[in-house]
């Protein structure tokens, strides 16, 4: 059927129709990792997100699928290991929305770390890792290290670690699962929100389902309910009175984005702050974007916000190791906040808890995965499916193959894995002429949407043969017809947050292209007047959020 969101009402009718194996509740970039895996192995596969997919931490991250190099000094081998190695298949199998980038770690003079240290835990994250020949750890000079980044603090300044991390548009990597597990039958629908659940003999047997666009409830029924709702996972249980002896310990971490003429940073930076913790500083698309903050958080889940505190740290971060690069409040363009679900620990502060992942199986038959990273959500899924495969072939006698999705190029990925990536982007590139496109468009494109390049150059083509008022540029218009047609953006913050990360990284054209996009979706989607009114409300406090900090 496809991620349509001129279909909702057939995806809606084909929910309550049909008895799944898996009903997933959580449209983040595990859920969909869960249905990618249980789908691709032939299970019949629901999941609803009562926000849009990656509306939460998935699309609110450093936006890096990294090995987790800090947690060396928290001695979690383990974890390193995994997500080192989970990194490499995450690349492989979606070479667009996954980039490897190398890191500049600068040591000085009394920081977090020496230079043995630092040549000791690179050596072993590489080990650990498994990382390949090509992109192993090297040592700089003083001098090399100020030649890769010049803005850098001279002061005590005694050398650089230079390792690779890979860098990924988070909320693109979660709708290109998605859009995979619906290719292999999946049934995904955001704007749907698990109200309760359904029992049968005391076990759950689905759950009642509310669509929030319509209003409609319905029921969707299923062999086995997965929550994977992130920092929902204990509202959820509690539904199910299924809570154990754990809970989750939200942290928020907030990122702030400046344009690369006030911060002209060349190279990735992972740097010591003044208090002891490590923030990233990563330049992309002409801007630099810094984080993270990491402090408890106990409000409104489903908006956190930048505070003046929270600006001011990273701020502060900068102007200390970075003392040539005057900033002040002005300079931020945009920013974006999100929450880290973790699971408590007591007595341990924000930084120090644990990323780790645990599976909880309750009396009732729920499952709930809790905690985990970006970087491991393929093998998180696998653990969970893995599971679910036990206790269909249990208590149904069905049967399942293991998980197909380590050599699984997700949507868009199909380009030859890292190696034909290169050739790939410049073989699209000449062909954007045929579509009026210039070269560099092309290249744009086809870095951003992969082997599904075709479609959007099919849609410049068609625009540019319509007659009469055309009010949105070619390339604006086909991501927005792409968008709506096949990834199931219903709201222009679908669009310009989650689709295209415009609100963070370019917030002048959001401001200059919302109307028209809106006038697009509503004719489109058939939008109510209200509807218009709400998202139209929405879109504008998202971008007055995403500048002006909040006061606590």
């Amino acid at each position: 059927m496809g991620l349509s969101s001129r279909n909702r009402s057939e995806k809606i009718k084909l929910l309550q129709q049909e008895n799944y194996d898996m009903v997933i509740v959580g449209g983040g970039i595990t859920g969909a990792g869960i249905a990618l895996d249980a789908a691709s192995r032939g299970m019949k596969v629901a999941l609803v997100e009562m926000q849009d997919f990656a509306g939460g931490t998935s699309s609110r991250s450093t936006k890096l699928v990294h090995g987790g190099l800090r947690y060396l000094k928290q001695f979690e081998f383990k974890m390193v290991s995994d997500v080192g190695k989970e990194r490499a298949i995450v690349y492989e199998n979606g070479p667009h929305v996954t980039t490897p980038e190398w890191m500049l770690l600068p040591f000085h003079k009394g920081g977090t770390f020496g230079r043995l240290s630092t040549s000791l835990g690179l050596k072993m994250y590489d080990y650990l890792a498994g990382v390949k020949k090509s992109e192993r750890r090297k040592m700089v000079s003083k001098e090399e290290t100020l030649q890769l980044e010049p803005l850098l603090k001279e002061e005590g300044l005694l050398g650089g670690g230079y390792y690779v991390e890979y860098r990924t548009d988070d909320s693109r990597l979660t709708i290109e699962v998605m859009k995979a597990a619906e290719a292999n039958g999946a049934n995904a629908l955001n704007y749907v929100k698990a109200s309760q659940f359904v029992y049968e003999q005391s076990k759950v047997a689905g759950i009642e389902a509310k669509d929030l666009i319509s209003g409609e409830v319905f029921e969707i029924r299923g062999s086995k309910v997965i929550n994977a709702t992130g920092p929902w996972v204990d509202e959820l249980r509690s539904k199910d009175h299924s809570r154990n002896n754990k809970k989750l310990r939200l942290t928020k971490g907030v990122h702030l984005v400046i344009s690369g003429g006030k911060f002209p940073l060349q190279q990735s930076v992972y740097f010591d702050t003044p208090d002891g913790r490590m923030v990233f500083a990563i330049p992309r698309d002409g801007k630099t974007y810094v984080g993270t903050t990491d402090t408890f958080f106990d409000s409104d889940k489903a908006s956190p916000k930048m505070t003046e505190e929270d600006r001011d740290y990273i701020l502060q971060s900068i102007s200390y190791m970075f003392p040539k690069v005057l900033l002040s409040k002005e300079d931020v363009e945009s920013s974006w906040a999100g929450i880290r679900p973790l699971i408590y620990e007591e007595g341990k502060d924000p930084s120090e808890i644990s990323r780790k992942d645990e599976v909880w199986e309750h009396e009732s038959g729920v499952i709930t995965i809790a905690g985990g990273k970006l970087t491991g959500y393929r093998k998180m899924a696998e653990d969970v499916v893995n599971l679910v495969t036990k206790r269909l072939a249990e208590e149904k006698g069905s049967s399942f193959p293991q998980s197909q999705t380590k050599h699984l190029p997700i949507s868009g990925g199909d380009v030859g894995g890292s190696e034909g990536f290169e050739r790939f982007i410049q073989q699209k590139a000449e062909e954007s002429a045929h579509y009026g496109l210039s070269s560099e468009e092309g290249k744009k494109l086809a870095s951003m949407y992969g082997n599904n390049v075709d479609e959007l150059f099919r849609l410049v083509k068609d625009y540019q043969n319509q007659r009469g008022d055309n009010t949105l540029p070619p390339l604006v218009f086909a991501q927005l017809e792409y968008a709506m047609n096949e990834e199931l953006a219903y709201t222009p913050s679908d669009f310009f947050i989650r689709r295209t990360g415009a609100l963070f990284f370019n917030i002048d054209s959001v401001r200059k292209w919302k109307r028209p996009v809106m006038n697009r979706m509503r004719d489109s989607l058939k939008w109510t007047s209200k509807q218009f009114q709400d998202f139209e409300n929405r879109l504008n406090k998202e971008l007055v959020e995403a500048v002006e900090a909040t006061v606590e």
